[in-house]
């Protein structure tokens, strides 16, 4: 299991690092006019990062992967995704804001990170970070309490995303697509959420497993609810002046 284990954590890294780099290929070609692109790249960078650490620390102990794994995989990707999804279904300069305030408690809480000291010691080869990092990260850690604030926001972008993206379709029966998209994404942070209620039991191994599953339906979703709306079947066409006609 741990070799499978190993092998899907660099697996899931290397397929999330092709599908950041098409979500910011498609950002670029719109000429920066869909910013939700650009944070769905930040966020599976993120968490593609994450699982390259989580494959190093498998093998053996470092300081550098160990903070990558944490920042990147348990406090900030779920947000910066839940970010773009705002920027996808508000379009209000406020949000603009929102997205400044992220980035502020971003460095912010990297900086924390950074001045926390870890305990090496605790360190055991073979076993999933995920089973061990308790013991690494101190147990009174500012950074530990930062972490919810992150995750709650994510969840509720996410999955508050969803949600509206299903009410908009439900009551003007328009972007099916973006509803579909945005249950995937929801879906896609559920799966690793869930794994995350796992490594509370010591299964922690099936935490790379949930990290391929959310990169498939992830990236799907994004790709999904980008498209834009189909013109519906019984929309009344534009009528066409007289002197156009001519």
């Amino acid at each position: 299991m741990e070799i499978l284990g190993i092998v899907v954590s660099f697996a899931s890294a290397l397929i999330l690092a092709f599908l950041t780099l098409d979500l910011y290929r498609r950002h670029q070609q719109h000429k920066g006019t869909r910013p939700h692109l650009l944070f769905w790249a930040i966020g599976l960078g993120m968490f593609g990062v994450a699982s390259l650490c989580d494959g190093i620390l498998r093998l053996t102990w470092s300081e550098l992967a160990f903070i990558g794994w944490y920042l990147f995989g348990a406090i900030l990707n779920a947000a910066w995704i839940g970010e773009g999804t705002l920027f996808l279904l508000v379009r209000k300069k406020w949000v603009i804001a929102t997205a400044i305030v992220l980035a502020l408690a971003s460095i912010l809480t990297f900086a924390i990170l950074l001045s926390t000291p870890l305990n090496a010691e605790a360190y055991r080869a073979g076993i999933p970070i995920t089973d061990q990092y308790q013991n690494i990260l101190p147990k009174d850690a500012l950074v530990r309490r930062a972490t919810p604030f992150f995750n709650i926001y994510g969840t509720l972008t996410l999955v508050g995303g969803a949600l509206y993206s299903g009410y908009l379709f439900y009551r003007k029966r328009i972007l099916p697509n973006r509803v579909l998209g945005n249950v995937l994404i929801a879906a896609g942070a559920l799966a690793v959420a869930g794994a995350g209620i796992l490594n509370r039991f010591g299964l922690g191994s099936f935490h790379s497993f949930a990290q391929l599953t959310f990169a498939v339906l992830m990236y799907v979703g994004f790709v999904l609810a980008s498209k834009p709306a189909a013109v519906q079947e019984n929309e009344t066409p534009p009528q066409t002046s007289p002197a156009a006609a001519k």
